[in-house]
């Protein structure tokens, strides 16, 4: 396990080389793949969403595909359609834009419903169906997709369905001056996209899921996410709450960022840390907090303060929290 976290540590050394002062996102982007996620970037054009995902491809020998999604993009662009052969006694699969390692959705909020739709069985299954025929994607296999805030000119909400099939939803926000002077120097004569070099390969991606997948979770996490999860559906100011899927996201989320911290069991900490990433996009607010400008943000403050924590012990001394990134 240690060899394999030094390797994550050093994917994202690599990817901090282009994405300047953005390691806590560059972590629990990481995070979501270890998880076996899928990324929702939401923030303004032009913050380095498209960057930190070629960045990720070629630090971890990713088979990558972008797609631009704008509003004549069609669902046989993204899963794929078959062609019937010159013979004409035959038809032959041509690949869709999903079919490879990291799919990355560009502006998805910019394309029609169906489109959208075209992604919901693989986001859950790892399979596209085409004309009957359903095949798997590559492994490993992860969605990152970019959407412009809600307002900007052409876009328009995703569809609750969807918007549930995504682990996280991140926000990587402005650089800070000192990062952005970095940014200035680096773009001067080269593209810091160059200077990224593979640290691993695709099948150590896989061993380090299935070591996440062994991490150690007690009852007692167990029932603090169930807790937490609960007091969405309860909330009286919340129209949606989080669904079993939400559930069994953090429960993926804690297991990796506890991988990732060098440990292989999880704490309370490592569920507080991913908490709001997972479930803010999946909670519906009612029009009374609205009007109050009471923001998904704040309620989910609420329900961390207000539901406690088990206290954790190992070999008879509390746990240690931390982070290593």
């Amino acid at each position: 396990m240690e060899a394999y976290n030094e390797k994550a540590i050093q994917i994202m050394n690599e990817v901090n080389k282009v994405v300047i002062g953005k390691r806590t996102i560059i972590g629990k982007v990481l995070t979501a793949i270890l998880a076996k996620g899928h990324i929702l970037l939401e923030d303004n054009p032009g913050v380095g969403k498209t960057t930190l995902a070629l960045a990720f491809s070629k630090a971890m020998a990713l088979k990558h595909n972008r797609l631009q999604f704008t509003p004549d993009v069609l669902p046989t662009d993204v899963v794929g359609f078959h062609l019937l052969t010159k013979g004409g006694e035959s038809y032959q699969y041509k690949q869709g834009a999903v079919m490879c390692n990291l799919f990355l959705a560009d502006e998805i909020n910019r394309t029609s419903s169906k489109t959208q739709s075209a992604l919901l069985e693989v986001m859950e299954e790892g399979k596209v169906t085409v004309d009957s025929v359903t095949r798997d994607v590559p492994k490993p296999f992860v969605v990152m997709a970019t959407q412009n805030p809600i307002g900007s000119i052409g876009t328009q909400n995703l569809p609750e369905s969807q918007l549930d099939r995504f682990m996280v939803r991140l926000s990587m926000g402005y650089p800070d001056i000192k990062s952005e002077i970095g940014i200035l120097k680096e773009r001067q004569k080269s593209n810091p996209l160059d200077n990224v070099v593979q640290v691993v390969e695709r099948d150590e991606i896989i061993n380090m899921q299935y070591i996440v997948e062994d991490i150690f979770i007690h009852d007692s996490i167990y029932e603090y996410i169930t807790l937490l999860v609960q007091q969405t559906r309860e909330n009286p100011l919340i129209d949606l709450g989080v669904s079993p899927r939400g559930s069994i996201a953090i429960m993926n989320m804690v297991r990796a960022t506890a991988f990732l911290s060098g440990r292989d069991y999880v704490i309370p900490t490592d569920v507080q840390y991913v908490f709001k990433d997972v479930v803010a996009h999946r909670i519906i607010l009612k029009a009374k907090a609205r009007v109050n400008n009471i923001t998904v943000d704040n309620l989910l403050d609420d329900i961390l303060r207000m539901v406690r924590p088990p206290r954790i012990v190992v070999k008879g001394t509390d746990v240690e929290y931390g982070f290593r990134y």
